[in-house]
């Protein structure tokens, strides 16, 4: 569930998260809120939204408390009750949305439990990013291209980058945020053994042999391999997933395979969820949102042509 609130302090994430229930396996805030983006004026970030995410293992059980607890934030679903709420949340990728929260009031984690099978969850979730955006890459990169792959998997094929977004977003945000993204990845690099990580130089080399390139898509959530077979896979025929895994590892266009695979994956459950939306934030709030999203567009358009 993601409660944009108005960002205050970092000593107000605690006392913004003690609002709603704590029944939580995860929270964390993000985005411009939360750390700092590259643009014309950076300071003004302390006074965009701040994003809450919540992860929750039972959302029926947990909706229901947050109805008690603030039922001003749901829109008119909240008179047909939790579980119609859930139902409405179990609509393509899982989440509850919600937008322009009012609290009293940067990727941080919040609270988290000690839950292994979450615990497991994040790290190959780190894991999976990386190897796609292996495959989407030369031979040879710099430590910021593959950063700038990874943060702009979650945007691949998302009709808001067309309509709404900031052309350059991902750059702002991982060029502000390298000492982040290190920390959270410099393990995984030097832990694999298909890499070759010069660390000082900021420097990366691959394997892009169509064995190394088979090993990576082996690697990748079976969801993604399941579509980038699909893109692959004439009609009619029945290969198992590896024997096509390995006739893409083969193609030179291995890496525009994974990426149409990625896209297909995040076109649909951006749809989804922005038109669940309107049902989860509310026509007017979905509007205002809407509006918003739109004034940054045109600003970094104007910044680009001016």
């Amino acid at each position: 569930m993601a409660l944009p609130a108005l960002a205050g302090s970092g000593v107000q994430f605690r006392r913004i998260l003690a609002h709603f229930p704590q029944e939580l396996s995860l929270a964390f805030a993000y985005g411009s809120g939360v750390f700092r983006q590259a643009g014309p004026n950076p300071s003004q970030s302390a006074h965009n939204m701040l994003d809450f995410v919540f992860a929750v293992d039972d959302s029926v059980t947990w909706h229901m408390m947050n109805l008690l607890k603030n039922r001003s934030h749901y829109s008119f679903l909240k008179l047909f009750g939790p579980k119609q709420i859930n139902n409405i949340q179990s609509c393509g990728a899982g989440i509850y949305y919600n937008t322009l929260v009012q609290c009293n009031g940067r990727v941080k984690i919040l609270t988290q439990n000690e839950n292994g099978k979450l615990q497991a969850a994040l790290v190959s979730n780190l894991k999976s990013a990386v190897t796609a955006a292996f495959l989407m890459l030369p031979e040879s990169f710099s430590e910021e291209d593959l950063y700038m792959q990874i943060a702009g998997l979650s945007y691949s094929g998302d009709f808001r980058m067309i309509i709404g977004e900031d052309r350059s977003k991902v750059s702002n945000i991982v060029k502000p945020n390298m000492p982040h993204f290190q920390k959270l990845y410099s393990n995984i690099l030097q832990a694999c053994p298909q890499v070759v990580y010069k660390h000082q130089l900021g420097m990366l080399e691959i394997d892009k042999s169509p064995e190394g390139q088979f090993m990576q898509l082996m690697a990748l959530p079976r969801t993604l391999q399941q579509k980038i077979t699909s893109f692959v896979e004439p009609p009619g025929k029945n290969r198992d997933v590896e024997e096509i895994l390995l006739q893409v590892a083969h193609d030179p266009d291995c890496g525009l395979v994974v990426h149409q695979g990625i896209s297909g994956i995040v076109r649909s459950s951006s749809l989804i969820q922005s038109s669940k939306t309107i049902l989860t934030a509310g026509l007017k709030k979905s509007v205002t949102y809407s509006m918003k999203k739109m004034y940054k567009m045109t600003k970094g358009w104007l910044r680009k042509t001016s």
